[in-house]
């Protein structure tokens, strides 16, 4: 019998995005209409275990665009790229598919915006995080880099009346407001943006690891280490109370040690991971006792994306469903 002192808190919103979702539907769909292989530029998202099924159906993955042959089809991923990047496939005759998540094409439109009123734009972000090598090279001559609140300090701009910030959506939103304020205390007339950078699922599962943290003794995260909001998650679960967190791929990950003296394990996943990786660590834990599970919800998330428009043509003129 499980012993009924032990038991998990799972949170809830956790798991794929809208964004993720349509990315990999992308690639799929792209598999069935044109057939293997298809092109993909860079992880179409950052999780082993979806890139490795992927690949099992056709999907090749490279790093650039030279990699694919002349008038191939490519996927873009959904992290978003720079426009040098749709030039280069043109100069390839490369069929495109781009599956950036259309809230990082929303942080494209701001900077090119501010960029267009010769604002310098402060982009609060990781250096050499896909998402921000796209976004950097939509105004590389405005935009620097500024990555997290220690890096406030060595930010100079041209004119502290025309300065705006923008963000890479998976940051923490602690974090990022942090940096903000710095920010702001340092450039009082700091534009923001339109509306905010950092995701609704970034957020929703930063509040939910927040709501199952001060409760357990471990919180375990499934995502993988490549993975901005899935890293974010192990930090926030420890900034809110968790003696222990870690973030492991998949269940083959855990380890028993770090069960000791624990009575209640939160369990989590990134915006970039399936569900069958949660449903794999909750199998592991049950089998050591941890049968009782506790679903947390802190939000309900009902958003879709539709299919790129390229996509959705040809699929029309397949016959794809």
């Amino acid at each position: 019998m499980p012993d009924t002192a032990k038991r998990v808190l799972l949170a809830a919103p956790r798991g794929y995005c809208a964004g993720v979702d349509r990315a990999v539907i992308s690639v799929e769909k792209a598999l069935q209409t044109y057939g293997a292989p298809v092109y993909v530029r860079k992880q179409i998202v950052h999780n082993k275990h979806v890139v490795e099924t992927l690949e099992g159906l056709g999907a090749v993955f490279v790093e650039e665009n030279d990699e694919v042959p002349e008038g191939a089809t490519v996927v873009l991923s959904a992290h978003g790229v720079a426009p040098v990047v749709h030039e280069q496939a043109a100069a390839r005759q490369l069929k495109t598919i781009d599956a950036t998540c259309p809230l990082v094409t929303k942080v494209h439109h701001e900077a090119r915006r501010f960029a267009a009123d010769d604002f310098d734009i402060l982009l609060i972000g990781h250096e050499g995080h896909e998402e921000v090598v796209g976004t950097a090279g939509q105004a590389p001559a405005n935009i620097q880099l500024v990555d997290g609140p220690t890096g406030v300090e060595d930010v100079q701009v041209r004119d502290p009346e025309k300065v705006a910030w923008l963000s890479q959506t998976t940051l923490s939103v602690d974090e990022t407001l942090e940096t903000v304020r710095r920010l702001r205390e340092k450039f009082p007339a700091l534009m923001d943006p339109p509306s905010d950078d950092i995701c609704y699922a970034t957020q929703n599962r930063q509040v939910a690891v927040k709501e199952i943290a001060a409760q357990s003794d471990l919180v375990i995260v499934v995502g993988s280490t490549n993975s901005s909001n899935s890293v974010r998650l192990v930090e926030v679960a420890l900034e809110c109370g968790a003696p222990a967190g870690h973030l492991v791929d998949k269940a083959a990950e855990l380890e028993e040690a770090w069960l000791e003296g624990v009575s209640t394990v939160g369990v989590t996943s990134g915006a970039s991971v399936p569900e069958i990786l949660v449903r794999g660590v909750l199998e592991w834990l049950a089998e050591r006792g941890y049968a009782d599970v506790q679903e947390v919800v802190s939000a309900e998330e009902s958003l879709l994306f539709a299919l790129p428009p390229e996509l959705r043509r040809d699929m029309k003129a397949a016959g794809v469903v």
